[in-house]
């Protein structure tokens, strides 16, 4: 299934609007994607996700391009990274908020997810994804930093 780029195409809410961003969130694994970007301060990058999610890079990007398309993330590039985050436009904002509110009970579903995004993160330089794609196991053995 195809998206349309909703919210470029039209500034003013709409049913298929609506309809376009729910699909896109109609993913468990769309959800587990936002559910990090909204855990995470900054933006995140493929990479991190993929640690993160214990999914294939493929997978991951084409769950973010859905998202992107729908309006839901922005990307923005930093040398050879590309950095994810939730978009802020007023149109989506109080979906996005209410999204977060709902994510806090969330305490036995992937509770992983979190964790090893906390601990890539932990690998960071000057706040930067430098790393690159690295083994679950070689992410396990690294301690998470307190933050």
């Amino acid at each position: 299934m195809r998206y349309p780029v909703v919210l470029m195409e039209s500034r003013q809410y709409s049913i298929e609007l609506f309809a376009h961003v729910f699909r896109a969130l109609s993913d468990e694994t769309r959800l587990r994607i936002v559910r990090l970007l909204l855990h995470a301060d900054a933006g995140l990058c493929v990479c991190e996700l993929v640690s993160a999610l214990e999914l294939p890079q493929y997978q991951v990007s084409r769950h973010l391009g859905v998202l992107k398309t729908a309006g839901l993330v922005h990307v923005e590039r930093k040398g050879t990274w590309s950095y994810y985050r939730m978009a802020h436009d007023e149109l989506i904002e109080p979906l996005i908020e209410g999204l977060a509110k709902s994510f806090g009970p969330l305490t036995s579903d992937y509770t992983g997810d979190l964790q090893r995004l906390d601990r890539r993160l932990s690998l960071r330089a000057d706040g930067l994804c430098v790393v690159g794609f690295v083994e679950s196991s070689e992410l396990q053995q690294t301690p998470v930093s307190s933050k």
